[in-house]
């Protein structure tokens, strides 16, 4: 696979170059995150809902560990059907309503936060266009900054989004590991920028269907690599937690389906460790990440909850070097637009 200043024949190519950048205004402290984060400690919450489709939707999944484990607030994911279909107004008075966006421009995030503001709880908006409709609705906004996004299959507006709420919470917990990790990050981003993990999408080129796996702080990544793979390489993905694919998904897991397995090392590490030997020992095809595993190239350990953000980069230009060796367009998923605007 070319280096990641070579060949960029796809926006996807050029903006998931783009990352480090991007990220680094964030991962420096300060700012709106840090500014949002002294109005919440100044306040009690009961609990957090986080709401987001997609890629934004797994960007709440990292957000949703950070709080719980940082905060140890409870975090639940917010359904907007609720409000756009069923027409109920939620009960969360004094709670923290986040709303993750890259667009801003969903109607029906829009609709969850202004239903949101009107039962009671405090609103943010944690969004790449600071002047979209879901930031208008929203009492807070912490924007990504990220610049223009062209290519429909998001990659830089997704680190973003998954660094501030990183930045949010180590401002907000005073976590000084996690704001150290932070600072790290966007070194790490670039060097993850050069690691080849063809090796992987090589092996799915005659696959009928793939699977990610992790824990933890790395769901969210898991989940995001998936829809990637189904969106650009038009491969039906599943991604589950490590301890998920132990139960009903493992009897669909076959040499026929090979899986990657991400592992950041906290407590958590061991589960996939273990789940990575005993699929190798039934003889299914695992290209593991991290840890004494793995078999794709990966950096030292660095922050549990920075290293599956740049674990995506990786994987993103995988998958954008193996739609294009298919004659895909990666910019242009059949079927799909920019904003994709649901109800």
């Amino acid at each position: 696979m070319p280096g990641p200043g070579a060949g960029l024949a796809s926006f996807m190519a050029r903006e998931t170059a783009e990352v480090p950048a991007a990220a680094a205004r964030l991962c420096a402290g300060g700012g709106a995150a840090a500014r949002i984060a002294a109005q919440l400690a100044g306040r009690s919450f009961p609990l957090v809902v986080v709401c987001g489709r997609g890629s934004s939707g797994h960007a709440g999944v990292h957000l949703r560990y950070l709080i719980e484990t940082r905060l140890g607030l409870p975090v639940s994911a917010s359904a907007p059907s609720v409000v756009t279909g069923y027409a109920r107004t939620p009960r969360v008075a004094g709670a923290l309503f986040v709303v993750v966006s890259q667009s801003g421009r969903s109607p029906d995030l829009v609709a969850a936060t202004r239903a949101a503001r009107a039962g009671g709880a405090l609103t943010l908006a944690i969004v790449n266009d600071a002047a979209s409709p879901v930031a208008a609705a929203a009492d807070l906004v912490l924007p990504l900054e990220a610049g223009p996004e062209r290519a429909v299959a998001a990659t830089k507006t997704v680190v973003t989004s998954l660094v501030a709420g990183a930045a949010l919470v180590a401002a907000w917990a005073g976590d000084r590991a996690l704001a150290d990790g932070l600072a790290l990050l966007p070194d790490r981003l670039a060097r993850a920028l050069a690691l080849d993990w063809s090796a992987w999408c090589a092996d799915l080129a005659q696959a009928p269907a793939a699977f990610v796996t992790g824990r933890g702080h790395g769901l969210g990544t898991v989940r995001e690599i998936a829809l990637k793979v189904a969106e650009t390489l038009r491969l039906p993905a599943l991604g589950y937690s490590a301890a998920e694919l132990r139960h009903g998904p493992r009897a669909s897991v076959s040499a026929a389906t090979p899986v990657l397995a991400l592992r950041q090392a906290d407590p958590l590490a061991e589960g996939v460790d273990a789940l990575v030997r005993d699929l190798r020992r039934d003889g299914i095809r695992v290209h593991a990440c991290g840890g004494p595993a793995g078999t794709l190239p990966w950096l030292a350990d660095g922050h549990p909850a920075c290293d599956p953000i740049a674990m995506l980069l990786p994987a993103y230009r995988a998958i954008e070097a193996e739609a294009r060796r298919r004659g895909l367009d990666p910019d242009a998923p059949a079927g799909l637009t920019k904003v994709t605007e649901t109800l």
